[in-house]
């Protein structure tokens, strides 16, 4: 952005390497004009009393605690699975070809 407030879409289309055609540049212009100069009326507001903050609402972990309990039985948990490994992996289908069982 220049000091003027003014940023050129179409240094920064040939900075990115992009391909604009006209029609598309001049509706970005306008565009970017435009949020520049909503930035521009932001800037113009006092906030030295406000306490800058990342977020608009306290953010609180919501989840529940980590509570050991009991655990289900072995048999009962494995009742659906399709195969299993040495009584104590479940065998599921192939995803990346050439992955084998060691």
């Amino acid at each position: 952005m220049s000091e003027t407030g003014h940023i050129d879409v179409s240094y920064v289309a040939g900075l990115a390497r992009l391909e604009l055609d006209p029609e598309k540049t001049s509706r970005l212009q306008k565009d970017m004009d435009g949020i520049l100069a909503y930035i521009e009326q932001l800037e113009e507001l006092d906030v030295s009393g406000i306490e800058p903050t990342a977020h608009a609402v306290l953010l609180t972990n919501v989840v529940r605690d980590d509570i050991a309990g009991k655990s289900w039985p072995r048999d009962l948990m494995l009742a659906n699975a399709p195969a299993e490994v040495d009584e104590e992996l479940i065998k599921v289908p192939q995803v990346l070809p050439g992955e084998g069982m060691s």
